[in-house]
C-alpha cells in the first residue's frame, strides 16, 4: 500500500512539530454496522483485530458452518501480517445474537475470546443456553482452529467484558450480570477463574445497592487482578453479605462450585464513579478505592506501571468528593495514578473540547541497565481515544487522537490520526503500540450511517521512535524449548536469519521481511547457539542462545 506522509495536527503549545508516516492501512468493509472490540497483538508482531459482524450473503470459505449462516452478529477475526496482509479469516457463529468482547493472547501463542451469547445450542456453539444471555468463551490456535469453548451463565443475563492469561497459564473473565438472586444491584460484576482447558475453578460477585458495570480487567505481577468498574451504586448494608472476606454467602453456577459475593464498602460521590477493586492471585480482595465528583465519570481502561497503576476515563464532574481537576468543557479525559496499595499519587485532567473518550494506554518503559539508581522504569504512556461532537462541529472531531504524557501526568504531545482517508464518526476502539515504535489504532469509520466499516492504521512516528530504546537484536524466550522469536532494531526490506553452532557450522538458513521473525528450534540439541542477521542495509547483529 503507498505510503502516505503528513502534517501531525498539534494542539499543544508543547508540541514539536513532526510527521507520521502511515505505514499501512487496512480498511475492512461492510454493509451492516460493524463492531470493533480490540487488536491484540501477537509475539511475532502479527495482529488480530477481532468484534462483531453480520456475515455477507455468500461468505462461505470463512466459517467452520458456513453453509448453515447464521442472520445476526458472529464472533469476527481477522489475522494481519505485519505488512497488514490478511493472514485468516473466521467467524464463529450461534443461531442469535453473539458479541465478542474481549481477547487475550495467550502464552501458548493462541487466543482466547470471551463474549456474549444470545445463542442457545447449535451452530458452532456447543453448549445449551443457560437462560438469557450467557458468557461465551473461545479457546483458539495461532491459525484459528477452535481448541475448546464453554458457556457460563445463569437464568439471568450476564455479558463478558475482559479476559487476561494467569501466570499458571490460566485465565480470568470479568463480566457482569443483571439483577442475580445473589447479587447486591441491578447489575453486579462476576469474575471467574479458569484452568488453561476450561474448567471453572472459582467465582465471584461483587456489587454495590445499585448499577456496576466492569470495563477492564488487567492482571498484576503477583498473580492477582485489577478491576475496573464504572458504579452507580452506594455501598451495600444490612446485608450479611456486606460482611465482604468474612463470611462471604454461596451460590451454584457452574460446574457445581461455589460463587463468593463482595459487597461494595465505598460509597459514590456522584452520579457514576471509577470504582478499582484489587483481586489476590486466591480471588480475594485486598482493596478497593472510589474515585468521583458530583457528575458522571465514566471508567474506560487500566495499565500498570512501575510505580502502581493509571486508572483512566472520562469526566462530566469539577471539583467534588475526592476529584481534584475540574473540567473545560463537555467530558474531559480523568486520569488517576495509584501505588500498588492503591493510594493516589496524582490526578491530571486533558481536554479537546468536546466529548472525549478515552480507549488505550500503552507503557512506555526505560531499558533497565540505562535508568539510575531508584529511578521509575516508566518512562510515560500513549494514549489513544476519539471526540465527539456536542452542541457544534469542528474539523477534527470524531477522528482518532493520540496523547503522549510522562510518567507524572504531565502532558509532552497531542495529535490527531487522519490516516489515507478521513470519513465520517470515526471512533477509536483500542491503541497498540509495537516494540520498534510503531503503533496500531483500530476503529471503526462510517462512510453513512448505519455502515460502520473497520478501519485499522499502522503509524511510524518520529516523537515515539525516539522514547523507544531499541536493540540490534533481541531473542525471546532463551532458553529457548521449542520456537523463539528474533527481534531486529535495524531498519530494513530484507534480512537473512542465521544459526551456527558455537563450531561456526551453518545448521538453518531463513529470509524474512519482518521485525519479529519465529524461528523453529526443536531439531537443535541441548547446548549453546549464534544467531546472526544480516540486512538488506548491510547491517549486522548476533546473539547467542541457549537451547534447553
Amino acid at each position: 500500500m503507498k505510503k502516505l506522509y503528513m502534517s501531525a495536527l498539534l494542539l499543544s503549545s508543547t508540541a514539536i512539530l513532526n510527521a507520521q508516516e502511515v505505514i499501512w492501512q487496512k480498511d475492512i468493509k461492510s454493509s451492516t454496522q460493524d463492531f470493533l472490540s480490540q487488536v491484540t497483538t501477537t509475539v511475532d508482531q502479527q495482529y488480530l483485530i477481532t468484534g462483531s459482524s453480520i456475515q455477507a450473503a455468500g461468505k462461505t470459505a470463512v466459517s467452520s458452518v458456513a453453509s448453515k449462516q447464521n442472520n445476526g452478529y458472529d464472533f469476527h477475526l481477522v489475522k494481519l501480517n505485519q505488512q497488514g496482509e490478511e493472514v485468516w479469516e473466521k467467524y464463529f457463529s450461534g443461531k442469535n445474537h453473539d458479541f465478542l468482547s474481549a481477547t487475550v493472547a495467550t502464552q501458548e501463542g493462541g487466543f482466547l475470546l470471551a463474549g456474549t451469547s444470545h445463542s442457545g445450542k447449535g451452530l458452532d456453539k456447543k453448549d445449551a443456553s443457560k437462560g438469557g444471555s450467557d458468557i461465551w468463551l473461545i479457546r483458539i490456535n495461532e491459525f484459528g482452529d477452535e481448541l475448546w469453548q464453554k458457556t457460563l451463565g445463569t437464568s439471568q443475563d450476564e455479558e463478558a467484558r475482559s479476559v487476561i492469561q494467569t501466570a499458571d497459564f490460566g485465565f480470568m473473565v470479568a463480566g457482569n450480570v443483571q439483577n442475580s438472586a445473589n447479587g447486591f444491584g441491578s447489575k453486579d460484576v462476576t469474575v471467574t477463574r479458569l484452568d488453561k482447558s476450561g474448567k471453572v475453578l472459582s467465582e465471584l460477585i461483587l456489587g454495590g445497592r445499585g448499577l456496576d458495570e466492569v470495563e477492564k480487567m488487567i492482571p498484576t505481577p503477583d498473580g492477582g487482578a485489577l478491576l475496573g468498574v464504572y458504579s452507580r451504586s452506594g455501598k451495600f448494608i444490612n446485608d450479611k453479605r456486606s460482611m465482604i472476606n468474612d463470611k462471604p454467602s454461596s451460590n451454584k453456577i457452574n460446574d457445581q462450585l461455589s460463587s463468593i459475593n463482595y459487597s461494595k464498602s465505598t460509597e459514590n460521590f456522584g452520579e457514576g464513579d471509577y470504582w478499582v477493586i484489587k483481586l489476590s492471585k486466591d480471588n480475594k480482595i485486598e482493596w478497593e478505592k472510589n474515585f468521583g465528583g458530583k457528575g458522571d465519570d465514566h471508567l474506560r481502561t487500566m495499565v500498570f506501571t512501575s510505580s502502581g497503576y493509571i486508572i483512566g476515563g472520562e469526566s462530566r464532574s469539577e471539583r467534588w468528593g475526592n476529584k481534584t481537576v475540574g473540567i473545560e468543557e463537555g467530558t474531559d479525559v480523568w486520569l488517576i495514578s495509584l501505588n500498588t496499595k492503591g493510594d493516589e499519587q496524582w490526578q491530571k485532567s486533558y481536554n479537546f473540547k468536546n466529548r472525549d473518550i478515552l480507549m488505550g494506554m500503552n507503557v512506555i518503559n526505560k531499558s533497565q541497565d540505562k535508568r539510575e539508581k531508584n529511578q521509575d522504569l516508566t518512562k510515560g504512556i500513549l494514549l489513544g481515544g476519539y471526540t465527539q461532537a456536542e452542541g457544534r462541529i469542528e474539523a477534527d472531531d470524531e477522528t482518532f487522537w493520540m496523547l503522549y504524557i510522562d510518567n507524572e501526568g504531565n502532558e509532552q504531545w497531542r495529535k490527531h490520526v487522519k490516516g489515507e482517508s478521513r470519513k465520517k464518526e470515526e471512533r477509536l476502539s483500542d491503541l497498540k503500540m509495537n516494540k520498534d515504535g510503531s503503533i496500531v489504532l483500530a476503529g471503526t469509520s462510517a462512510e453513512e450511517l448505519g455502515k460502520e466499516n473497520w478501519k485499522i492504521v499502522k503509524l511510524g512516528d518520529s516523537q515515539i521512535d525516539q522514547l523507544i530504546e531499541k536493540q540490534n537484536i533481541k531473542i525471546y524466550p532463551n532458553p529457548v524449548s521449542d520456537y523463539a522469536y528474533v527481534e531486529i532494531g535495524f531498519d530494513f526490506m530484507e534480512a537473512d536469519i542465521i544459526i551456527y553452532d558455537m563450531g561456526g557450522r551453518q545448521l538453518q538458513s531463513l529470509k524474512t521481511k519482518n521485525k519479529v521473525t519465529k524461528i523453529n528450534t526443536q531439531n537443535l540439541i541441548q547446548g549453546a547457539y549464534l544467531i546472526v542477521t544480516k540486512t538488506d542495509t548491510e547491517k549486522t547483529a548476533n546473539a547467542k542462545i541457549i537451547k534447553k
